[in-house]
């Protein structure tokens, strides 16, 4: 099999979409959190906040009203892109956007209270460095039992039956890094798909299934999923999650 070129992949979705999955019909059940209101628990209205890969900011500019002020950083100048235009719809002035990588942040020591990481990868040592002493960092992260029916229909994507492994590994980095109180909470809910094509665009717009639809077979794989896993409340997935809330 061909490697991933996640990079291109994120880019192309970032210039046409960002991670804009609002219009999408889609139900969870038993879901044990909300990532912005624990955002918003750990934070002030005086505090600056750093969002790291924050795809097209559709995410964190709904919280901005509850911040002095955001910054948002990609490795995607397609997601920056699309961050900026939907910075100007929202008519909001305590934000900016930037490109760059996680691994390198380019900010002073100690500037932010809060950083925040949803669904991309990061730095412990770099989020140690630019957060202030008493800052909050939180983390929700895609755990490996992910979207588990689909990937096995395709019998491609991150098949990694062991869950908990990226977990333990942030955990121990975070603590090799020198966060003094790290709590973490795991979650799977339910999702019910209303349409097909919502699920089409999940595909298309996620990395859950390597190169959705290159392959000839790929929606006739997708019919007979759907047929297999249709109920009355939609077409049945999962949504594995994890939740890390370190304190420096």
């Amino acid at each position: 099999m061909i490697e991933f070129d996640y990079k291109s992949f994120y880019d192309k979705v970032g210039k046409t979409n960002g991670w804009d999955f609002s219009k999408l019909q889609v139900r969870s059940e038993v879901v044990s959190w909300d990532f912005n209101e624990e955002v918003k628990k750990k934070s002030s209205n005086v505090d600056i906040l750093l969002d790291i890969g924050t795809g097209g900011g559709e995410n964190v500019l709904t919280i901005a009203a509850s911040f002095l002020f955001l910054v948002g950083i990609d490795s995607s100048y397609g997601m920056i892109e699309t961050a900026q235009t939907n910075f100007k719809k929202a008519g909001i002035l305590n934000a900016r956007f930037s490109q760059m990588s996680s691994d390198k942040l380019k900010f002073p020591a100690g500037f932010f209270d809060v950083v925040t990481c949803r669904h991309a990868p990061f730095s412990s040592m770099e989020v140690n460095k630019v957060l202030k002493k008493g800052g909050y960092f939180l983390t929700q992260q895609v755990g490996e039992g992910d979207k588990i029916n689909i990937k096995r229909a395709f019998n491609r994507g991150k098949l990694v039956e062991e869950n908990g492994t990226l977990l333990a590994r942030y955990v121990r980095e975070l603590k090799e890094s020198g966060f003094s109180e790290i709590q973490y909470f795991e979650n799977d809910a339910i999702e019910y798909y209303q349409r097909p094509e919502d699920l089409i665009f999940l595909l298309k717009h996620t990395p859950t299934i390597p190169n959705f639809g290159e392959k000839s077979t790929d929606f006739e794989i997708l019919n007979d999923f759907i047929e297999n896993h249709r109920t009355e409340k939609g077409i049945r997935t999962n949504s594995k999650r994890f939740l890390i809330i370190a304190k420096k």
